[in-house]
């Protein structure tokens, strides 16, 4: 039997959404064994004069808890 547990991160990338999530998740596995799955939860951005200029996502990311 396992057991899971749910952390939201936020993340963030200048060129795309999948930047932003790819950026969240290595950083996520810096510190957090046993990475399942994600859950993009939020999706927001920065605007400057008029422009795009980063992505920002929020993320629940599920991790499987060791014995």
């Amino acid at each position: 039997m396992a057991v899971a547990r749910v952390s939201e991160i936020v993340s963030s990338a200048n060129d795309s959404l999948e930047g932003a999530i790819q950026e969240g998740l290595k950083r996520a596995t810096k510190t957090i064994r046993g990475i399942t799955g994600f859950e993009v939860t939020r999706i927001q951005g920065k605007v400057d004069k008029g422009k795009l200029k980063e992505y920002r996502v929020h993320m629940n990311v599920t991790f499987v808890l060791e014995d």
